[in-house]
């Protein structure tokens, strides 16, 4: 079966930032992350992306641009289409975008809802927000995650990738093993796992580990993202360990979407001009425009000068 596989090493060039935060905007103070990316037609992309308030809260906003020049921007909305949730709810400490589908003549935001806790340092769950007028505006599904603890996976449910076969939506996404502690911060431990729906909307999990730790030493794996090409699944996700080594941006491909073989030393993103990405490359979303690959993510500090780009090179 690994046959099929395509083992070749990718080099990637990084052609720097394409948005930052604007401080003339009261929910732009600072980072632009984890951006996820919706084509619109023929040559104009809308990415959603989170960006950080006064009191460090995330909310959900998204531009457009011509993929022929992502560096110059069309459209930003003024404001969040989709804001922090009622006090006491799972979003009520920030909302980061994963995932965008259109379903049903609606648009299916999945999103990360954001908790801070008292014996760790934050709770988070993923929720549905919909959109019935083209992205303008969207609605929580549910003041409730989608995807809750479960009694295999208590902890915690985060980013996340999506793609329909058939009647079936698959599903992979960040769950969460356990916890640590060291010098008096707590330190979250998570994997990349697999769900199933028929809707989109209700999941069925069994906790099967789609990409597991390298090693004892790394103890983070973050934002997959997956696109269907030529036969074979292709995923690119955020990893670090203990080493003190920020994230960096690895690969791993399937041919049938469960079984996953990581290549992480078969992609190599060069650098941007600008620096912002000198410490840091994360949260990577990848599409493909006419048989070329684009690379969306973020740089040092989990996006504080903004978000990126690269191309294949």
């Amino acid at each position: 079966m690994n046959n099929l596989l395509d083992k070749r090493m990718s080099v990637w060039e990084s052609h720097g930032l394409i948005l930052k935060p604007d401080k003339t905007k009261y929910w732009m103070q600072s980072h632009i992350s984890v951006p996820t990316l919706e084509h619109i037609n023929k040559y104009i992309y809308r990415m959603y992306f989170c960006s950080r308030d006064m009191y460090n809260r995330f909310q959900i906003g998204y531009t457009e641009f011509d993929i022929r020049n992502p560096k110059e921007t069309i459209f930003i909305t003024k404001e969040p289409v989709l804001k922090i949730g009622e006090l006491g709810t799972f979003d009520d400490s920030g909302v980061t975008p994963t995932w965008i589908l259109n379903h049903n003549k609606k648009k299916y935001l999945y999103y990360v809802g954001w908790n801070k806790g008292a014996t760790v340092r934050f709770v988070v769950h993923v929720g549905l927000a919909i959109s019935e007028d083209n992205g303008k505006t969207f609605y929580r599904y549910s003041k409730a995650p989608i995807l809750e603890r479960t009694n295999t996976e208590p902890l915690m449910t985060a980013t996340l990738s999506i793609i329909k076969v058939n009647d079936l939506y698959r599903m992979w996404y960040i769950s969460g093993d356990k916890w640590y502690s060291k010098n008096d911060e707590t330190f979250p431990i998570y994997n990349v796992k697999y769900a199933e729906s028929c809707d989109g909307i209700n999941w069925i999990r069994d906790s099967h580990i789609c990409i597991d730790y390298r090693n004892n030493e790394e103890h983070a794996l973050a934002r997959p993202c997956v696109i269907f090409n030529d036969g074979i699944y292709e995923m690119w996700y955020s990893h670090k360990g203990h080493d003190g080594v920020d994230y960096q941006i690895g690969y791993a491909q399937s041919v049938d979407g469960l079984k996953w073989e990581r290549m992480d030393d078969n992609i190599i993103i060069n650098k941007a001009k600008d620096g912002f990405d000198s410490n840091m490359q994360a949260y990577a979303f990848i599409i493909n425009h006419e048989d070329k690959k684009y690379m969306f993510y973020n740089g040092n500090n989990y996006g504080f000068d903004g978000i990126g780009y690269a191309t294949i090179k």
